[in-house]
């Protein structure tokens, strides 16, 4: 079987995988088109300046996008790249804060609308807007340059249902039912950027009133909380063919596309597409780069036909631009929820570590 990784297997020691971004205050990139940006910071298809030598993108652990588009960048503008991984996604974000004043290179990518306001309000990203941004990526997120999204989701091992003649949940009220007893295993929202997205689809779900409780109606009902969502997934969901025992895990919308049989037809696990929450990955120009220029054109790249096409496969998460076409199977396997849970970016940024203290004190005790 493959194993995913992409913003699926990012994790964090204090804090949520990919990243930091709430799509909170708008901090609008500046692009340099080919190069140069105007002084209103502000896209732009020419200038004098051009950037050259090399540019350090700073990423958490799993990047994973193909290296010969990475060579094709390199031809066509003439930089070296070097790709350096801080770690997990969260702790890349406390990176970029704790070395604000030294930058650990030129662009960012892998900071997610889980954790961006923190790199916002840290002041670790110059202002910077592509000049081709896609029709619709916009929507996708005010503050840095939205790259990929996809929904992190309770995913069901179909195999083991139809073999216990037990029917697959839907909801994250389900999920909290006795029939479902200790079949759930979820990510620590202190420790895995899914499990934070989990936590925020629980908060959109049932309101400051109601999620501290249902919180511990999962308790009551034997929900199991790994450090990562490496571990539910691969460790103990059933699902995923490496011999764990639970049928219900934390994972994404698009793992389905991932556990197809061999002739196509069929994926033996599904996504409950009502326990979703959206995330959003972005890039950036630190501030304080060495390379400006160059940050502002690896952002650009990252926007192309040719790496939006690669993310499903190589990071699999959907484009941020909506025009892409995606995977023959991923219509079929792959379906985005069509109301996923949102909390609003302002109340994530000034709850996000309240609802993890309250959450280790409900659930991990």
């Amino acid at each position: 079987m493959l194993r995913l990784s992409g913003a699926h297997a990012g994790t964090i020691h204090a804090r949520p995988l990919a990243g930091t971004v709430a799509r909170a205050a708008a901090v609008a990139l500046l692009l340099a088109g080919c190069g140069g940006s105007a002084p209103d910071g502000s896209g732009t298809d020419g200038g004098d300046a051009s950037a050259s030598g090399t540019v350090t993108l700073v990423t958490h652990d799993s990047w994973a996008l193909d290296e010969k588009l990475v060579e094709q960048f390199e031809q066509e503008s003439g930089l070296t790249v070097e790709v350096s991984a801080a770690g997990d996604a969260g702790t890349l974000v406390n990176q970029l804060v704790l070395t604000k004043d030294a930058p650990l290179g030129d662009a960012v990518f892998g900071i997610d609308n889980t954790f961006a306001s923190r790199a916002l309000e840290a002041g670790v990203v110059e202002e910077y807007t592509p000049a081709d941004l896609p029709d619709g990526a916009e929507q996708l997120g005010a503050a840095l340059t939205p790259i990929d999204q996809g929904d992190v989701c309770v995913n069901a091992d179909e195999a083991w249902f139809e073999r216990s003649d037990l029917e697959v949940p839907t909801t994250l009220e389900d999920l909290a039912d006795p029939e479902y007893r200790d079949l759930l295993v979820v990510s620590n929202p202190a420790t895995s950027s899914p499990g934070l997205a989990f936590l925020l689809a629980t908060v959109g779900a049932f309101g400051e009133d109601g999620f501290e409780d249902y919180w511990a109606s999962l308790v009551d009902n034997g929900v199991k909380v790994a450090d990562s969502w490496e571990d539910a997934y691969y460790v103990d969901f059933s699902g995923a063919g490496e011999g764990g025992e639970r049928p219900l895990a934390l994972s994404y919308a698009t793992s389905p596309a991932f556990t197809v049989s061999e002739d196509g037809s069929e994926s033996t696990t599904s996504a409950l597409l009502e326990t979703c929450f959206r995330q959003v990955e972005y890039a950036g120009v630190l501030a304080g780069a060495d390379n400006p220029e160059g940050a502002q054109e690896l952002v650009d790249f990252l926007l192309t036909e040719d790496v939006q096409a690669a993310l499903p496969e190589s990071m699999y998460m959907y484009p941020a631009d909506p025009a892409t076409q995606l995977p023959a199977d991923w219509e079929k396997f792959a379906p985005q929820a069509e109301a996923p849970f949102e909390v609003e970016p302002a109340e994530v940024s000034e709850h996000r570590d309240e609802w993890i203290e309250r959450w280790t004190a409900t659930v991990v005790g």
